[in-house]
């Protein structure tokens, strides 16, 4: 009985030469701590998933027209609960709502949101303090927007606009003269106008700056909604609705209005009118020969003149 192991308190010699050193507590120890670690690692990765399979919950399935989210914000401004910003305005605004009473939401002063999963209200937050949903991919903490659809549209915050944009940081630089965020494609080839995009659309009257459509910039350094300049060029309108200067090569086109002119005689009571013309597009006045079709600038050749009295603008 003397050569049971388990009585002795020496250390058991094995003739395994990898474990000559161990002692039997060693064994076992090392197999019950590498059984505990394995179930330590296994219940963590098991956590981990359902958080994130908690986390996930109702992805892409609540929200409106505007953003995909799952949390509705309470406005701070009249105290209604509303899907986004967007809505609220939209409703606010309607034509049957008292002027007096139309207003919009301000946006950075939004203090409560309700998880649409378990209708929890609380602080504004990425994830919901009760079922702990994230209710928005997309989360900035400023601007107090939550939005799931973070791939397709590529939210990022500017710092310079005070605002998020969408379209991806990397694709757009800040002009601090104009006030806006332009496609990296402008950055050395736009003329800087002061506050270019705080103003309305010059066709359909948005506010730019805070416009959801794509907004364009023209020749002469003013803005407007890419949808509202093309529908200008459907109805022949080339030229732009606040200073009048062309919006596109237009030589071309003057080109057609030489042959034209040419094709067209004086009749003989105005073939020795006079008149001034100020040019839209080189600012550059003229006195040139009085036409019923257009009046020709000397200095660029454009057509898109006036009549006037002035010197150059």
């Amino acid at each position: 009985m003397g050569e049971v192991a388990v009585m002795r308190s020496e250390p058991l010699q094995f003739e395994c030469n990898d474990m000559k050193h161990l002692t039997e507590g060693d064994a076992y120890a090392t197999e019950s701590n590498a059984e505990i670690d394995h179930r330590e690692e296994s219940s963590q990765s098991t956590d981990h998933e359902k958080t994130n399979d908690l986390r996930e919950k109702g992805y892409m399935e609540y929200g409106c027209q505007h953003y995909r989210r799952r949390c509705c914000i309470r406005a701070p401004c009249c105290n209604e609960v509303f899907d986004c910003r967007h809505c609220h305005n939209e409703a606010k605004n309607d034509i049957s709502i008292d002027q007096k009473l139309r207003h919009d939401i301000p946006r950075h002063q939004v203090k409560q949101v309700i998880c649409s999963l378990c209708g929890t209200e609380q602080e504004v937050q990425q994830h919901c303090i009760n079922c702990g949903v994230c209710m928005g991919k997309y989360f900035c903490e400023t601007c107090k927007l939550f939005d799931d659809d973070q791939v397709s549209k590529q939210q990022y915050h500017c710092d310079g606009c005070g605002i998020c944009r969408t379209g991806g940081r990397e694709n757009f630089f800040h002009c601090y003269k104009c006030g806006c965020c332009y496609s990296i494609l402008l950055k050395d080839s736009h003329p800087c106008i002061e506050g270019a995009m705080h103003h309305d659309c010059p066709v359909c009257f948005e506010y730019l700056f805070e416009s959801r459509n794509d907004v364009t910039v023209m020749p002469c350094g003013h803005t407007i909604h890419k949808s509202c300049l093309d529908e200008m060029r459907e109805h022949y309108k080339y030229a732009c609705p606040l200073c009048s200067k062309s919006v596109c090569d237009m030589s071309k086109v003057w080109e057609k209005f030489d042959l034209e002119m040419a094709a067209i005689p004086i009749p003989e009571p105005y073939q020795n009118k006079m008149v001034w013309i100020l040019c839209n597009d080189c600012c550059k006045t003229s006195r040139v020969q009085f036409h019923f079709v257009a009046q020709k600038c000397l200095n660029c050749k454009s057509y898109n003149t006036r009549q006037t009295r002035g010197r150059d603008c």
